[in-house]
């Protein structure tokens, strides 16, 4: 039971058990999947904590909940997407000619989210290399900057971010780190100062590429209850189902994310030595890999293990050229990714197969 776990176990414990609270009828161990949408009342407005209706709260979306707040830290909130818990946490914390700061290298969904819908409502943004921490001071507007948006490592040249500088030169602004890459096996952002993280949970939290999901994570009790606000408000929840996917993925991240990290390993090192590449990105943990080759789209579509698809995370391979999938909203800002730029999502597969794969395809 989640709320019995010695307060000093480690984080393969809490990864298994966060949020496993035993069925009140059954014992089960693995809690039930609840598809109810609405809950009888005793009396009209009376009914336990928010369930009232499934929008506002569902059984199985709670349990995932509670592990996410356990893994990461802090309160957690799910919702049906991560663009729709960006929008969440950036609509809940800011206001109509409020200025934040977000990153030069970054998700595409995430910059068509401030640059083609938040602008309507008169938010202000400034792009900067978020490595160079006095351009991240001098970005920040004392009194109209509200939101630094972080992204470590970024997507799609994985650069590393220093959360706690960033939060020092944030002059008071929230720091949201976006730590769908990492996952918090690699890195905890609040335990650094940020003050929310957020995931596609659908990546390495879920694990399996069968849940699209998304969370909000903060260790502020107020702006939580702000989130919350908005999660009922506006809608955007994950189905029971996917909650129970994800909630079943985050029990085996510890050991998969192990896992991704040598195969990204492996991949890197024959990179660095592969004719024709010319840069290879690899921060040294995690599962992803990115690579400059001038045949970029002839070598995507060339691997035979790796499948040409957009995300991430899964148990699976996954190859994709941003400029020309995930990152097309990016084209022509301060965003933009090279042309000859290919993603790799390393999955758990035989890391000799996986290297043997892009031998093929580079020199095929």
């Amino acid at each position: 039971m989640s709320g019995d776990l010695p307060k000093d176990a480690r984080f393969a414990t809490r990864a298994v058990h966060a949020g496993l609270i035993p069925d009140p009828y059954t014992r089960g161990v693995v809690p039930a999947i609840h598809q109810a949408t609405t809950y009888v009342q005793p009396a009209p407005g009376d009914f336990v904590e928010d369930y009232d209706y499934s929008r506002s709260a569902n059984p199985t979306r709670t349990a995932l909940e509670l592990a996410l707040g356990e893994l990461e830290g802090g309160l957690g909130s799910a919702f049906a997407s991560g663009m729709a818990a960006e929008h969440a946490l950036i609509t809940a914390h800011c206001t109509a000619g409020d200025h934040i700061v977000i990153p030069d290298d970054l998700y595409g969904g995430t910059y068509r989210l401030v640059d083609k819908v938040l602008t309507r409502w008169a938010l202000e943004y400034t792009v900067v290399d978020q490595r160079d921490l006095d351009a991240v001071e001098a970005a920040v507007r004392p009194g109209r900057t509200t939101l630094v948006w972080v992204e470590t490592p970024t997507n799609p040249t994985l650069k590393v971010i220093d959360i706690a500088g960033v939060v020092e030169r944030a002059q008071g602004a929230l720091v949201a780190v976006d730590n769908t890459f990492a996952t918090p096996v690699n890195q905890r952002p609040l335990e650094l100062g940020a003050g929310a993280v957020v995931h596609s949970t659908t990546k390495y939290l879920g694990g399996h590429s069968d849940a699209v999901g998304g969370a909000v994570i903060v260790s502020d009790r107020a702006l939580h209850e702000q989130v919350r606000f908005v999660q009922n408000a506006i809608g955007a929840v994950p189905g029971p189902l996917d909650c129970f996917l994800v909630h079943r993925g985050l029990r085996t991240l510890h050991l998969r994310m192990a896992a991704h990290a040598v195969n990204a390993q492996a991949c890197a090192a024959f990179l660095r030595d592969a004719p024709g590449v010319s840069e290879v990105y690899y921060p040294g943990s995690g599962g992803m890999v990115s690579f400059r080759h001038p045949d970029a789209t002839r070598i995507a579509g060339a691997t035979r293990i790796f499948s040409l698809a957009e995300s991430l995370g899964g148990v699976e391979s996954l190859i994709e050229v941003p400029q020309a999938m995930t990152h097309q909203s990016v084209e022509g800002s301060a965003a933009a990714v090279p042309p000859d730029l290919v993603r790799l999502s390393c999955g758990i597969e035989a890391a000799e197969d996986l290297v043997e794969d892009l031998r093929q395809a580079l020199t095929g």
